[in-house]
């Protein structure tokens, strides 16, 4: 496969630094993800299948950056709360009829989604031999952990702060070991962490509901949640980290304050309301990796229209041009789990040419 080894010199973003901004590191001014990519899931069981899809597509910094697929239609264990739940350090979780619960040590459920996560990689890795450039890989954040993990009382562990500290660190660890794991296995690649949070702005405004369904767990303070999402992107030691959401409301300001080097996002979830917080995350290094691509089957507009919304809101913003083309990677709206196969394969090719568009044409 013909990997780029390299990416162009373009212009950098500024390096202004907000009032209230943490300074950049030196990964959040360098990280070039590409012009598109893909969140995460893919349709049906085949890894190895769906690693040719994505590899094939984005085959690096020219195309886009290519990812380590996830096919949550095998069962529990490759859904995206089993996944993580299976990378998690002396905390298991076994399927219960409610959903995932903590247990004392690991079972069934557990080595199903290791054993899965191992295929993955394996397919991953036959597919990028010889790749450099920037690799991402994907798991769920410690606030939607939160809200998706039950203890054995049945609440979510949202519940207690203690057993929320604990989910962050066993997170950490786990992630620390399965990003180590990759850089093994593709020497070349640029490591990018992917963090889903789709429950995060639920749990930031108190509307996760608890097991009775009547109630809803309190929500959690915003510098609790902004200093654990630091912690587990810790983990990366400076490396880019993109956060992902799907849900509106997006809390730019405090991913950017958590150290998130890319947010992700539904782009058609904006309202000018999010105008101030675009702005100033672009200006200050965030790169934006904006949902523009339906993630389930339907008609694809033409590559140009799929990304007028995005040339809009720069206008509107007054932002440079020239910026776009680097701030701006193309994605789905969300995961494509729920689309054929035939469907997958097209909406990320469409990602590749509406990226192309955006460059070639910004204003």
């Amino acid at each position: 496969m013909p990997y780029a080894s390299g990416v162009s010199d373009t212009s950098r973003v500024s390096d202004t630094i907000f009032p209230g901004e943490a300074p950049r590191t030196p990964s959040q001014r360098e990280f070039r993800p590409g012009p598109a990519t893909g969140i995460g899931s893919m349709p049906g069981e085949d890894a190895r299948e769906a690693a040719k899809t994505v590899t094939g597509t984005f085959e690096g910094p020219e195309t886009g950056m290519p990812y380590l697929a996830e096919l949550p239609a095998r069962g529990p264990g490759a859904d995206m709360i089993g996944r993580t739940a299976g990378m998690l350090v002396e905390l298991y979780a076994r399927v219960e009829p409610s959903g995932w619960r903590i247990g004392d040590r690991p079972g069934r459920d557990t080595r199903r989604a290791r054993s899965w996560l191992g295929q993955d990689l394996d397919a991953l890795e036959e597919f990028t031999q010889g790749y450099e450039g920037p690799l991402k890989v994907q798991a769920v954040g410690p606030w939607t952990l939160a809200a998706a993990l039950e203890l054995k009382n049945g609440e979510a562990a949202l519940s207690d702060a203690g057993a929320c500290r604990d989910l962050a660190g066993s997170l950490a660890e786990g992630l620390r070991a399965h990003l180590d794991d990759v850089r093994r296995r593709v020497p070349g690649a640029e490591i990018v962490l992917q963090l889903d949070e789709p429950s995060l702005v639920s749990v930031l405004r108190g509307q996760v509901k608890t097991a009775s369904g009547y109630r809803t767990h309190r929500a959690v303070d915003r510098q609790v949640a902004e200093s654990t999402l630091r912690d587990v992107a810790g983990v990366q030691d400076g490396g880019p980290v993109v956060l992902h959401t799907c849900a509106p409301d997006v809390p730019f300001a405090l991913l950017r304050r958590a150290g998130v080097t890319a947010i992700s996002f539904d782009f058609g979830l904006l309202t000018e309301r999010d105008d101030d917080a675009i702005g100033e995350a672009v200006e200050g290094g965030t790169k934006l990796f904006a949902g523009v691509v339906p993630g389930t089957d339907g008609p694809l507009s033409d590559p140009a229209g799929s990304v007028m919304g995005v040339r809009t809101l720069w206008r509107r913003l007054g932002l440079n041009p020239g910026l776009l083309a680097e701030s701006v990677t193309v994605t789905p709206t969300c995961g494509l789990a729920g689309a054929s196969p035939e469907y997958a394969r097209r909406a990320l090719a469409h990602c590749v040419q509406a990226a192309r568009s955006l460059a070639d044409n910004p204003e």
